[in-house]
């Protein structure tokens, strides 16, 4: 079978078909047979009508008195109808699922699982999946559940499955290291279950063979790294202690280690790969500075990209001052620079030592000398081709050393498999002075009786605060609050103050404009989407509010709340939530934790690795199946993966695991 077909030579997926799966990423036979099940009903022992009880549950009965209406609110469509089993009927609701009018005949039965609870006085059925009761095998009563994709409902999915299940039988297996079948199995029973236990173990195979070409996506990067060559920069013991002794403050131990670490990798003739995350604040440009150090006083040249022009500023005043009593020559460019001409024929001669920059750095016509360091600030910012733009601008035949920074924390079984062959520093303490940053959950109905005196009290300090909202217009759909209204609202609660907003729709010069004018203090409460999670330092700002704080993740939580304790006044962050519900674990863990790294783990957990690694790099993770925190599973893969790289025939020999693995070797690479 050729798993690279289009999925349009599968049997029932005519063009528009075809279009819709292609659309959400299903354009092969192979990814139609890995789009898996979500989840499973259980339709073994459905319960009748007459003995439902509140809660979840299945009951089989046919269903009738379909119809639709829109509601005046929200522009919400509700489908209603009644199922009737024999020992009675009850209502049926779906909201936004028009669908459901063409789904149903009369004349069948269906199984139906649903929450059965009170809605506007009487009880009934809302919104559950349902499932025809001569697809699902008599036998086990299992139902699969796939997401929808546009037209394409879960149970279009089901009967689309069932058409190819013929075609099981010849998947070839693509893994060396299990018996012959098992993939092919492992597919079938994941879509077609005789047991709970036969889609469990299907799964974890599946789950083994997903990491598997992940982890080895990740070791042929390191492979491919070292056959790279560098220039060796020597370590300069006597010139780096003097550097550090007229520091005027202490490097923490992190820092010292982390910088040890970037000088060992350094001395050798293949290129450092190394990632320098750290929790917010915890001193990254300080490290990057004595590595950029080294490189200078080797008379080779040192690109550090930053992804906003306000933030290569901010890094060129810093480094500047440190560096430049050092002899060290720093220069900015960015698209706003002025005589640009001028100083890149500095940077082509190699008279500038450190060009600190955004996007110009990456122009043809910014030309090196000798570029000998990379440091690019929250790397996942930029794409693969622009970070290798900016790498391939070292002397021919040569890579630079590349250190690229994070802020945010990746979780330690994250680092086991993606960045297993990647050499990564930690920075995991606070600078001495920093106090860490109280946090408090409050509802939108405390707002005035609590916030309120605490902003006063910041302001009446001569300190600033940040406030984010989640919109930048109103919508009359939703209640949220939009930057302009949260605005407004503030301005006439607080006269006195000098209060503007900010978003990512702005030009990017009115943004550095705002953003300058509150580091100065001209501006003493910023209203702002989270265009500030990553930004410049303000010392100044002691407060941080996050408006409906349940809808950001817990990541970007704790990004937004590193935006304040930056100086040594105590630093407060609060969340807001609507209504009186109790709030989520996420934000309990946000309210009692300052630690970023045991935070990545929380929200690895919650909320998988997907969303967490797109933080980290230029697109998604994405696993289907596996879990990153299945320790367990990442030492027996990786051991799998050693042994299959032993032999170098099976680069040859399975061809669909080599070039599965493509996107995994972008996404696990920093050049």
């Amino acid at each position: 079978m050729d798993l690279f077909a289009g999925v349009e030579t599968l049997p029932g997926i005519g063009p528009k078909r075809a279009e819709i799966l292609k659309k959400a990423g299903i354009r092969t036979v192979r990814d139609f047979f890995y789009n898996l099940p979500r989840d499973y009903n259980n339709y073994e022992t459905p319960t009748s009508i007459a003995e439902m009880r509140p809660g979840k549950v299945a009951i089989k009965g046919k269903i009738d008195s379909l119809s639709v209406r829109q509601a005046r609110r929200r522009r919400l469509s509700i489908v209603e109808g009644v199922i009737r089993d024999g020992t009675g009927a009850v209502k049926v609701v779906w909201f936004n699922q028009s669908y459901r009018m063409r789904q149903f005949s009369p004349e069948k039965e269906y199984f139906f699982t649903g929450n059965f609870e009170l809605k506007n006085g009487r009880y009934s059925l809302i919104s559950p999946s349902a499932a025809e009761v001569a697809e699902i095998d008599p036998r086990n009563g299992l139902s699969p559940i796939y997401v929808a994709h546009g037209a394409l409902k879960s149970h279009d999915f089901r009967r689309l499955i069932a058409n190819s299940r013929s075609k099981f039988a010849s998947i070839p297996d693509l893994l060396p290291t299990v018996k012959p079948g098992t993939r092919k199995n492992a597919l079938f029973y994941a879509h077609f279950p005789n047991s709970i236990k036969s889609a469990q173990n299907a799964r974890d195979y599946l789950a083994y063979e997903e990491l598997f070409e992940l982890i080895l996506a990740a070791k042929l990067n390191r492979q491919e790294n070292d056959k790279l060559k560098a220039e060796k920069i020597p370590f300069n013991a006597a010139k780096i202690k003097d550097f550090v002794a007229k520091l005027p403050f202490q490097l923490t131990g992190a820092q010292r280690l982390a910088a040890w670490e970037i000088f060992q990798n350094m001395e050798k003739d293949t290129p450092m790969n190394r990632l320098l995350q750290g929790d917010v604040g915890a001193g990254k440009t300080m490290v990057a500075a004595l590595a950029a150090y080294a490189v200078a006083l080797e008379c080779r040249q040192v690109a550090l990209l930053a992804p906003t022009a306000i933030l290569a500023t901010q890094h060129y005043e810093g480094l500047s001052k440190l560096l430049g009593a050092f002899g060290v020559k720093v220069a900015l460019l960015t698209g706003a620079t002025k005589q640009k001409s001028e100083l890149k024929k500095q940077i082509a001669t190699g008279r500038i030592d450190v060009v600190i920059g955004t996007h110009a750095l990456l122009t043809d016509d910014t030309e090196f000398q000798r570029l000998s360091l990379v440091v690019i600030d929250e790397q996942h910012r930029f794409g693969v081709g622009q970070r290798q733009k900016l790498l391939l601008k070292s002397p021919s035949g040569l890579a630079p050393h590349l250190l690229a920074m994070t802020a945010t924390p990746i979780p330690r079984s994250l680092q086991l498999t993606v960045f297993g062959d990647l050499d990564v520093s930690i920075l995991n303490e606070l600078p001495k002075g920093r106090q860490p940053i109280a946090t408090k959950i409050l509802t939108e109905l405390e707002t005035r009786e609590t916030l309120y005196p605490k902003i006063r009290e910041t302001l009446s300090e001569k300190s600033q605060a940040y406030w984010v909202c989640k919109a930048i217009d109103d919508d009359p759909r939703t209640e949220t609050t939009s930057v302009k209204s949260r605005c407004e609202k503030l301005k006439k609660v607080f006269p006195g103050a000098k209060i503007e907003f900010l978003h990512g729709r702005m030009k990017p010069a009115e943004k550095d404009d705002i953003m300058e004018r509150f580091s100065r203090n001209e501006i003493q409460i910023l209203i702002s989407t989270t265009v500030v999670e990553v930004g410049v330092d303000v010392p100044n700002a002691t407060l941080m509010v996050i408006e409906n704080a349940e809808s950001y993740g817990l990541a970007q939580l704790h990004q937004l709340r590193g935006r304040v304790g930056r100086g040594s006044k105590a630093s407060f962050c609060y969340l807001l939530t609507p209504g009186d519900n109790p709030p989520s674990r996420r934000l309990r863990e946000l309210e009692k934790s300052t630690d970023g790294f045991h935070l990545a783990e929380v929200d690895l957990k919650l909320r998988g690795p997907g969303e967490i690694y797109g933080a980290l790099q230029h697109g998604a993770l994405d696993l289907r199946i596996a879990t990153l925190s299945d320790t367990k599973l990442i030492h027996r893969v990786q051991a799998d993966v050693k042994e299959f790289l032993k032999n170098p025939e099976n680069m040859v020999k399975y061809k669909e695991l080599m070039s599965g693995i493509t996107r995994y070797q972008q996404i696990t690479t920093l050049n």
